[in-house]
This record gives C-alpha cells, sequence and structure tokens, in this order.
C-alpha cells in the first residue's frame, strides 16, 4: 500500500498537468469566440427576426470585415483615408494612449522589416546574465532632454506568465540582435522558456522518407 499511494498521487498530478491547460486553452477560446460572435452578430440580429439567425454568424461577418479591410488598406485613397482617421483618434489623449498601445503590442507579432521591435538580447549591468526584449524606440529626438540619446534605444523586457513588463533605456552596445521571430520571442518569454511543443520543422526532417514502390 505505500508503494501504491505515491504512485496515486503521480498518476493524479499527471492527470491535472495535462487537463488543466486544455481545458483552460478551450474554455479561453469558446469565450474569445463567442464575444467576437456576440459583438458582430448582435447588429444582425437586429436587421434579422429572431429565428432566422444562426450562432456563428457573427463570426463569419467578423472574418469577412477582416479580409475587407486588408484588401481596401492595399488601395492608396482608403489607405489615405484611414491615415487621416487615425491622426484624428491620436489627437484625442486617452485614445491616443489606448490605440497607440495595442497598435504597437499587436506589431510586435507582425513579420514586417521594421528596424524596431527587433529582437535582441540585453546584458544585464555588472553581470553575465541576458533578458530577451525588443527594441522599441531608437531614436529620442521628439522627447525631452534627458529622455534618451543618439548613443542610447529603448527596450521593452516582457514578463513571464503575465501581462506587463518593463521598458528600459540602456546603451547601444549593450545589446545584440537575435536572430528569433517576434511571436517565437514573445512565446519564449510568456512560457519562461518552457518548451511547449515539438518543432514540425524538427518533426518534418526527422520523419523517414517514404519508401518508393516498383512499378510492375
Amino acid at each position: 500500500m505505500a508503494g501504491v499511494k505515491p504512485n496515486l498521487g503521480r498518476i493524479f498530478l499527471t492527470g491535472i498537468l495535462t487537463l488543466i491547460p486544455a481545458v483552460a486553452t478551450i474554455y479561453l477560446m469558446v469565450w474569445l469566440i463567442g464575444g467576437i460572435d456576440r459583438m458582430f452578430g448582435k447588429p444582425l440580429r437586429w436587421l434579422m427576426p429572431g429565428d432566422e439567425y444562426l450562432p456563428g454568424v457573427g463570426i463569419v461577418v467578423a472574418i469577412a470585415l477582416v479580409f475587407a479591410f486588408g484588401v481596401l488598406m492595399h488601395g492608396l485613397l482608403f489607405r489615405q483615408i484611414f491615415r487621416r482617421l487615425e491622426r484624428g483618434m491620436l489627437a484625442v489623449p486617452l485614445v491616443r494612449s489606448i490605440y497607440g498601445a495595442m497598435k504597437d503590442l499587436l506589431g510586435l507579432f507582425g513579420q514586417h522589416k521594421d528596424p524596431a521591435l527587433q529582437v535582441v538580447s540585453l546584458t544585464m549591468p555588472g553581470t553575465g546574465w541576458r533578458v530577451l526584449g525588443f527594441v522599441t524606440r531608437s531614436d529620442f529626438a521628439d522627447l525631452p532632454a534627458g529622455v534618451g540619446t543618439a548613443q542610447e534605444v529603448a527596450v521593452y523586457l516582457p514578463m513571464s506568465y503575465q501581462v506587463g513588463g518593463y521598458t528600459v533605456i540602456v546603451p547601444r552596445e549593450a545589446i545584440s540582435p537575435v536572430e528569433m521571430s517576434r511571436e517565437d520571442a514573445m512565446k519564449f518569454i510568456l512560457t519562461a522558456g518552457l518548451k511547449t511543443g515539438a518543432d514540425p520543422r524538427k518533426l518534418a526532417a526527422a520523419a523517414p522518407a517514404p519508401g518508393r514502390t516498383r512499378l510492375s
């Protein structure tokens, strides 16, 4: 019996560690999808009779709007109109803070070749410790004197397992570029460097080649 109890405890712990991430992920995905469906489906409920509205139509509308805006943003006229609306939003103090922060945060996951938001390794002063971060600013000309110099950059250091982080202004020689996508770097930081799954590229490379069949 003494050996059975530890085994039962390990089995129960394994079940918890397996079930909780799966349940939490499914719950968050259902909550997110449901929220999007309710937000975009509410105007449709006003226009359509109650019996004709089908759950999930709001998701379809949201996807269609995203693709429509993506197509329109490739047009010069619509892009200019949007830039003017954006400047109007940035003129409002509270809206500017929220919109600017959200746009910069989403920019971390973009794949466009922007010198800002580059993934870098920052060496902590007086130690050999290094932390991953993102260069958010390399020009301080539009800010008050004393915030930063031409020899410094601003680096955002996200915190693991929570939404938050620190913005530090450091000398350029304290950072080193890292050949890593922003999405992979953010995932590495948020999970404290834990390996959350096998790299599909490595799995594909390690997979045995399919056997050849002889033609008869």
